[in-house]
């Protein structure tokens, strides 16, 4: 295998690791907005109660 073609397929595997990072990211932010939205609400109904 040449240097530029291992070189090449080297930044596409970092690449790749990092978008792997950056989906789980999202998942948490989007599990964590969820989680404030519910306490939020359950709070609200606390008060009216």
């Amino acid at each position: 295998m040449n240097p530029i073609r291992l070189v090449t397929v080297a930044a596409i595997l970092v690449a790749l690791a990092g978008c792997a990072n950056t989906i789980r990211g999202v998942g948490q932010d989007t599990a964590n907005a969820v989680n404030a939205t519910q306490q939020a609400a359950g709070n609200v109904a606390g008060a009216v109660n």
